[in-house]
């Protein structure tokens, strides 16, 4: 058996005159699952049939969507397909738009990455305005709690949005989203309680001056009883909310058999996502009214179908972008990466050094470089060090497990990474020497190198820092926090300029902050005030470790008095600090050092120093998972993870003057256990990373 890089591959056969110049791809059909035209909005499923004489090779399919007087834009990277007599058919590409009216073009591109042969195919089809004699007007969607509203369009220069409100309440309002004579403008709403009727205007806004439309109402419809990726959660009011709060929505990350869903303050759920497989739920999309998903799904070159799917999704459900863990493997193999072969492609005999890239895991977030969108997310990558690695006994091969962090440009195509292997002391045991093993928490369904794996750095946030230089030394870098190792670190991303080659070049890693359990503390190490005498003031385990306010200065009060500089929020496990003594504080934890945290500090790169302004005590030991946030109100928000008594809980903090605790004023528990939270004002206005 053999190990393969396909991009390699099918550079030597085309060196050596062989496959490439004789396989021929031939696309049979692309087919609808509809008739052209149909109004925007609808759903059409499309599917791709093609042969590929290279009968031993693997056929992928392409999806790209060019809109009417647009430029093409990728929708659905290349995935494998089925193979039936000779015949490959592609998986359903599912799309559904309501950008504008107009004749669109739907493009298939079915590829050999063995051969290096492709073919493309194309099919147009018609999408109609729901706009008629220039009256404003809402239809039902797909989702039981969101609303599609169309309006005539609007004077180039404009802009217009959606307001939404019951009885006679201040009004919700979507994104403003800029008008494109002559055609229609269209909108999901979402946010909206079951069975409650709706009062719905568009408001354009021309030159500072606002114009209301018609006010329609709409009634959503009950929820459902059943949906075909998993279940709906339920509620507790543990802690009644002040009726005043600016921020009356919560967002839940449920995963697994429990779909992600929003809520008000009350627990009464007012959406939810149910098309996916297991769905992890990253970030809410500042600005766009999208989010960022990681979903189980087939993939290229896979080893499994756990977590193989990056798809950012509108509020209506709809897949707007989607890839997967083999094309990106394969960017990554053609960009020079060492351990990024996919699983699927690593065969016997196993040898020292053998790499693969698993599954996507944990986080994916977007952010903009002056015009440009990019997303980064992270993927797990296994790699085999010799026997005795990191004290492993035996004389195997060890196992250890940790991750990539990899960017993409608006086209979702890779153009930048990080491998913590090629960055990190692999001497540096995890303090608690978590393992992996196939189908246990947080880890891969088939690690595929071992049955057993070291759980290295399980890494579970990555952070832009979008403040510019001035405000913030760490401007254009990452933040990645790695919760076995109960650190976190600034990777030099350098706006997309930094490089993270591998040894001999120079660590791309800027600076460590966390406790140093035992080892030697780094140079560019950051040490922490400890104002309260907290026997721990360290954070462990950490998880959703984000600056606030996008990295902007902050001043917060706290045990000291008010202090100005970047601000940390943290969900602090607290794992390695309540473990049993000598690493951690074991019995001796008491009285505010036995649960899990929420964790503020205020971050002074000038003299390396982490200042805590909150150490909240949350009443409930979360072992994994979590979410931290600073509110715009400037309380603070935490998600509680898995514990096997408490389940999710959402906790607003009013944090006390000249002290480093607060009061709770909300705390709504969930019937299982959610990756992240967030509070916010509505689904259009997410925190800012």
């Amino acid at each position: 058996m053999k190990r393969i890089h396909v991009f390699y591959a099918a550079g030597l056969l085309a060196v050596c005159g062989m496959a490439p110049l004789h396989a021929t791809v031939t696309i049979q059909s692309l087919t609808s699952s509809l008739a052209s035209p149909q109004s925007l909005g609808s759903t059409v499923i499309w599917s791709a049939k093609a042969t590929d004489s290279s009968s031993k090779d693997d056929l992928t399919f392409q999806f790209n969507v060019t809109p009417p007087n647009g430029t093409p834009a990728m929708v659905k990277d290349f995935n494998i397909g089925t193979l039936s007599a000779g015949t490959w058919t592609s998986l359903p590409f599912v799309w559904t738009t309501i950008a504008k009216e107009g004749l669109y073009t739907i493009q298939v591109v079915a590829k050999d990455f063995i051969t290096g042969e492709s073919a493309t195919k194309s099919a147009t089809f018609e999408l109609n305005t729901r706009v008629s004699l220039g009256v404003v007007n809402v239809n039902k969607t797909g989702n039981a709690l969101v609303a599609l509203f169309s309006a005539p369009s609007c004077a180039a220069g404009s802009t217009m949005r959606v307001a939404f409100y019951t009885g006679t309440a201040t009004p919700n309002y979507t994104n403003w989203a800029p008008c494109q004579p002559p055609v229609s403008m269209n909108f999901y709403v979402a946010g909206m309680l079951p069975l409650t009727t709706y009062s719905m205007y568009a408001q354009t806004s021309t030159g500072g001056k606002l114009t209301n439309s018609t006010t329609l109402t709409f009634t959503t419809e009950a929820l459902p009883t059943s949906l075909p990726a998993g279940f709906l959660p339920s509620f507790t009011v543990n802690t009644p909310a002040p009726e005043d709060d600016p921020n009356p929505m919560l967002l839940w990350a449920f995963t697994k058999l429990i779909v992600p869903v929003a809520t008000d303050l009350n627990g009464h759920i007012n959406w939810y996502y149910g098309n996916g497989a297991g769905t992890l739920l990253t970030r809410p999309v500042p600005g766009s009214a999208t989010m960022l998903t990681i979903q189980n799904g087939e993939s290229w070159d896979s080893s499994n179908t756990t977590q193989q799917l990056l798809r950012e999704i509108d509020l209506a459900g709809n897949t707007i972008h989607e890839t997967n863990t083999g094309v990106i493997a394969n960017q990554l193999v053609a960009m020079g990466a060492q351990d990024a072969t996919p699983c699927g492609k690593v065969t016997e005999p196993l040898k020292s050094g053998e790499a693969c890239l698993n599954d996507f895991h944990h986080d994916a977030i977007r952010y903009e470089i002056g015009s440009q969108q990019y997303t980064a997310f992270m993927a797990h990558i296994e790699k085999l060090f010799p026997a005795g690695t990191q004290g492993h006994a035996g004389t195997a091969l060890v196992d250890v497990l940790s991750e990539m962090v990899i960017v993409l440009n608006s086209s979702w195509q890779v153009v930048w990474y990080y491998d913590a292997f090629n960055q990190l002391d692999i001497t540096r045991t995890a303090p608690l020497g978590e393992t992996c093993s196939a189908g246990t928490s947080d880890c891969p369904t088939n690690l595929f190198l071992s049955t057993s794996a070291n759980d290295w750095t399980h890494a579970n946030t990555v952070d832009y820092v979008a403040a510019s230089s001035t405000q913030n030394p760490d401007s254009g870098d990452f933040l990645v926090s790695m919760r076995d190792q109960d650190q976190v670190i600034r990777i030099n991303y350098n706006q997309g300029a930094g490089s993270c080659a591998p040894p001999p070049a120079a660590s791309c890693i800027g600076w460590y902050m966390g406790p140093p359990d035992g080892y030697p503390v780094l140079s560019n190490s950051f040490t922490i005030t400890n104002p309260t005498g907290d026997p721990w003031p360290w954070f462990s385990h950490q998880h959703d470790v984000t600056y606030a306010n996008s990295g902007l200065p902050l001043t917060i009060d706290g045990p000291t008095g008010p202090l100005t500089g970047p601000l940390l929020t943290i969900f602090d496990n607290g794992n390695t600090r309540y473990s049993a003594p000598p690493l951690g504080l074991g019995s001796n934890c008491g009285p505010s050092d036995c649960n899990s945290r929420g964790m503020a500090l205020i971050v002074d790169e000038a003299t390396f120093t982490a200042k805590p302004v909150l150490l909240q005590d949350l009443k409930v030991k979360t072992t994994a998972l979590g979410g931290a946030g600073l509110l715009s109100n400037n309380n603070y928000f935490f998600a509680t993870g898995i514990n096997t008594a408490v389940p999710t809980e959402g906790i607003e903090i009013l944090p006390t003057k000249g002290e480093a605790t607060g009061t709770v004023i909300m705390n709504v528990q969930g019937s299982s256990y959610s990756y992240r939270g967030w509070q916010m004002p509505n689904l259009y206005t997410p925190p800012d990373l």
